[in-house]
């Protein structure tokens, strides 16, 4: 068994071997300082993470997914990073989705030992039926957890792309993975807590995946999310605005055609746009592979 002492996110950090003694000003510039160090150790691995969208723009377009594998922290940042896409850009719960060791249940209590179970990481995926369309990215921290080592394993022997996400150099996690991410972002202010630095560079980069994956998808039109669900007064207004900015139709008028494709952002403006009916402009979004900018130019094979 290898030692955890051994890791880098287990070491002590010498700028706070004295953290007790602190004032609360310093803890929290300190904390600030060490913080700005986690966007400069994720640039270092951007040629990983863009290997990894690309296969998961692939996975997307020939009816794959993209599935988050983790325990504890690392786990429940796939949970946020994945509950987020369907509002965000209107896809089904199935198509980005997380696996959590323990269960549901573990987002909000710690199951004992389940992290230690590789066996269950295999299981929780079959459950899935994984096969060689999807992608399977596996977060641990420590890059050693048996769960996620386990799941790996099991994407990889289904032909599926695995992806590891790490903190550590020469994770075992990355000799399971297609596409090994190890973003070293050192000890932590407070030792071998990775909920603080190691953390944020998951979800640093787990936005990156998925949002860039969604853009290359369709699922955005110049920076704006035009496949959101409209599901509250806020989102209606929202929708209401980019109707408005993009076409420079006054509320009223953007409004009615919103009601009209009940709330489709993107039916609108290519309605607007391409000067078209509600029938007319569903056939070219998806003559276009939902890019708007191909829709409107009547140009399907165009750049997306």
């Amino acid at each position: 068994m290898e030692k955890l002492s051994l890791l880098t996110t287990e070491q002590s950090n010498p700028k706070t071997s004295r953290l007790d003694e602190m004032s609360i000003e310093d803890i929290l510039n300190t904390m600030n300082d060490e913080d700005q160090t986690v966007a400069l150790a994720v640039r270092q691995v951007i040629p990983q993470i863009e290997k990894t969208i690309e296969k998961v723009v692939e996975a997307f377009k020939n009816g794959g997914r993209l599935l988050y594998v983790g325990a504890g922290t690392s786990g429940r940042i796939g949970v946020m990073d994945a509950v987020e896409c369907p509002p965000t850009f209107g896809t089904s719960p199935a198509l980005v989705k997380a696996v959590l060791a323990g269960g549901k249940g573990a987002m909000y209590h710690a199951v004992e030992g389940a992290e230690d179970d590789e066996a269950l990481g295999a299981k929780d995926l079959t459950d899935l039926q994984i096969n060689n369309r999807d992608v399977i990215i596996g977060i641990a921290a420590s890059g050693r957890t048996p769960y996620v080592k386990g799941a790996l394993a099991y994407a990889r022997s289904c032909g599926a792309t695995t992806v590891s996400l790490s903190n550590n150099e020469a994770s075992i996690i990355s000799d399971y993975a297609d596409i090994p991410i190890e973003v070293i972002t050192g000890p932590e202010i407070l030792t071998g807590s990775t909920r603080l630095r190691a953390a944020t560079s998951h979800k640093m980069v787990l936005n990156m995946i998925s949002t860039t994956a969604m853009v290359k998808t369709g699922k955005v039109y110049q920076n704006l999310m035009v496949d959101l669900n409209v599901s509250n007064f806020k989102l209606r207004e929202r929708a209401k605005k980019m109707v408005c900015m993009i076409t420079e139709l006054d509320e009223n008028k953007a409004e009615s055609i919103l009601i009209e494709t009940e709330y489709n952002v993107k039916l609108a403006i290519v309605m607007i746009l391409a000067e078209v009916d509600k029938e007319t402009a569903q056939s070219l979004i998806e003559a276009a592979g939902g890019f708007v900018v191909k829709a409107v130019k009547h140009d399907p094979e165009g750049e997306g």
